[in-house]
Parts: structure tokens; C-alpha cells; sequence
């Protein structure tokens, strides 16, 4: 590498030809996992004492509850995930950079004769302390496998958040970088952050709608079978036999 070559500059079509391209996967990624959904999945995972205690007392509440929830949670995986590729897409436009083949290291790329390794998350607040120090981990081993190769390289762990802010980059260890200070770091363009906004839109009505096609009908699917399930004769939820199969003891045969 040119150590006196910095960037290249990011052409936003491109990253507009790219969201247009690679959208279509994250939409229907949202409608697979959506199609898998199992009802009794989703209510063994949800706390009945919380639907009782808020006086939910229709099933139709309940399994648009827990079923938004879950789907929420799932698309923030699903989303941050597409907007990893993204990052390095327009990495490798600006500096070079690479999907990494390091495990857990998510993206590698040089600059001013550093090698920088990058470990990219949705937002900030991603992880408890175990998983913090799971990543420190994670950095402290991918350093060493590169200087297996090459014992004078000068790298430089970061954790870049898509969005977010962190007004204390530096802890120690490894840098962390979110938001406009994320985008910026891996494209050298400060007004990336909100120029990626509009591109992003890309024909979102069209998938929403579809995807809203299957979610209704998977609302009405799961309410029909909460009822058989979970209600009494009368309609009333049947609160006893909701319990007891979230968190009763498993039978032995």
C-alpha cells in the first residue's frame, strides 16, 4: 500500500446502486422469518405474569404483543446485519478495505500504515460486560494471528456502531465509534450519516406492504390458535393453563 495514498473519495450513487441491489435481501429476510414464526415458540419466551398484571385480557392483545415484540428484536438483528455489509462495502470503495477472515472480527483495512480491525454492531448499547470482554478477547487474538505475519504491525481495535453516540471513544483497549463518527471513520465523509438516509428508502412502501400481507395473517393464524389453546368456552383467557405451560415442569414419561 501507498502510505501517502489516504482515500479515494465515495461516490454516493454507488452507494445508492448498492442499497438498491442488496435492500431486496433484508425485506425478505423480515418475511422468512416471519413465515417460521411459531406462536408457542414466541409465548415460551414472553413473561405471562406481565400480561395478567397489565389486565390484558383479550387474546388478540396478547399475541400482538408478544409477536411485535419478538419481530422487533428480530429485525434489529436482521437490519444491522445487512447494514454490516453495507460499511464494508463503502470501506472498500474509500480505503481498500476487507470482509475479515479472522473470527469475530468483522471488517480489516489500512490507513496512515495502520491496520485497523473492526468489530461492527447495530448501536451502542449492545452487549453486558461478559460480551464486552468476549470482544476484547476477540481483538487481543486477531492481533496476534496477524503478527504471526507480520511482527511490526501497528494495529488499532475498534467497535463502530451504525448508530449512536459514545462521547468517550477511547477505552483502553480498542476505540468505539458510533454513529456520524462511525460512518465517518470507515468513509473519511463527515455528512455520510445522513446522506445514506434517503438511499435507504428504496422502495420501502412496496416491501412494507408485502411484508404487512403476512404479518396480518399470521396475527389472525396465532389469535385463532391462542384461543383453541389458551381461552376457556366462555372466551375468557384461560390464565391457568397459560402459566403452566410457559414455566411448569416438563413431565417425565
Amino acid at each position: 500500500m501507498n502510505p501517502k495514498k489516504i482515500m479515494n473519495r465515495l461516490k454516493l450513487k454507488d452507494v445508492k446502486q448498492y442499497v438498491e441491489n442488496n435492500i431486496g435481501d433484508f425485506h425478505q429476510k423480515r418475511i422468512h422469518r416471519l413465515d417460521k414464526l411459531k406462536l408457542k415458540t414466541v409465548l415460551k419466551k414472553k413473561n405471562p405474569y406481565l400480561f395478567k398484571a397489565k389486565n390484558i385480557q383479550t387474546a388478540g392483545e396478547i399475541v400482538q404483543g408478544i409477536t411485535d415484540a419478538f419481530i422487533s428484536s428480530n429485525e434489529e438483528t436482521i437490519f444491522g446485519d445487512w447494514l454490516e455489509g453495507l460499511a464494508i462495502f463503502i470501506n472498500k470503495k474509500v480505503y481498500g478495505g476487507w470482509k475479515s477472515g479472522i473470527p469475530n472480527i468483522d471488517l480489516e483495512f489500512d490507513k496512515n500504515n495502520i491496520r485497523y480491525i473492526v468489530n461492527i454492531k447495530s448501536g451502542p448499547n449492545w452487549g453486558n460486560s461478559s460480551q464486552i470482554a468476549k470482544m476484547k478477547s476477540d481483538f487481543t487474538t486477531a492481533k496476534k494471528t496477524l503478527r504471526t505475519s507480520n511482527s511490526k504491525l501497528i494495529i488499532t481495535a475498534v467497535n463502530g456502531c451504525c448508530y449512536g453516540k459514545d462521547n468517550n471513544p477511547d477505552k483502553g483497549e480498542y476505540f468505539k465509534y458510533c454513529g456520524q463518527e462511525f460512518w465517518h471513520f470507515i468513509s473519511g465523509n463527515n455528512d455520510l450519516y445522513t446522506e445514506i438516509i434517503e438511499p435507504l428508502g428504496y422502495k420501502s412502501k412496496e416491501k412494507n406492504d408485502e411484508f404487512m400481507n403476512s404479518y396480518s395473517k399470521m396475527i389472525n393464524k396465532f389469535t385463532k390458535e391462542f384461543i383453541t389453546d389458551f381461552c376457556k368456552e366462555s372466551g375468557e383467557i384461560d390464565w391457568k393453563k397459560l402459566v403452566e405451560f410457559n414455566s411448569g415442569k416438563k413431565l417425565k414419561s
